[in-house]
């Protein structure tokens, strides 16, 4: 049985509508504006208006949050360029490249570190991988001096600091011009 009786003064909850309710018929209920105008709504769309009391506030915020569509979850957008360019990593700290670093001393672990950089960039250029990033760590600057020393003997790339929300200051990003 509905909560509602003819001659009920109601509201509506989505609307600004005010009302008289002028007929039930099952879960149909029918209510005369104030405008004059004849509209139908379902019980749970309408408030109950008592004596010209309005509704309590907990009562409005439990219904508007039984009507409420859960919002969507935002999706990173992804510019097209960056979605078909895939990015090669190549992690350049020593313990990565070798499995007992110890045993090495700075100049072999320097030079390791290069040749490694070196067969990885040719390696991307010969696939026709655009993006490569260099992962190189802070430390005192001389494997990213070396590293920008050796990207520069080539002449269809171009090197800058990797995104440094992913990053920080410890990698070089390369993008490699590709030959039509």
């Amino acid at each position: 049985m509905s909560q509602f009786q003819i001659g009920d003064i109601v509201e509506t909850i989505d609307d600004v509508i005010k009302g008289r309710v002028n007929a039930i018929n099952g879960k149909d209920i029918t209510i005369i504006s104030d405008d004059g105008f004849p509209l139908v709504y379902e019980p749970h769309e309408l408030v109950l208006m008592a004596n010209d009391i309005r509704v309590s506030n907990f009562d409005i915020a439990r219904i508007k949050k039984e009507k409420e569509i859960p919002k969507r979850k935002k999706s990173t957008i992804v510019k097209p360029k960056e979605r078909n360019a895939p990015k090669m990593e190549v992690d350049l700290h020593i313990n990565q490249l070798v499995k007992n670093p110890k045993q090495l001393d700075n100049y072999a672990i320097l030079n390791l570190q290069l040749e490694t950089a070196k067969r990885q960039l040719d390696f991307a250029i010969a696939k026709r991988i655009q993006k490569i990033v260099f992962i190189h760590g802070v430390g005192e600057g001389i494997l990213k001096e070396e590293l920008r020393y050796l990207f520069n003997k080539y002449e269809n790339i171009k090197y800058y600091d990797a995104e440094y929300q992913k990053y920080g200051l410890g990698a070089t990003e390369v993008y490699v011009y590709q030959n039509p």
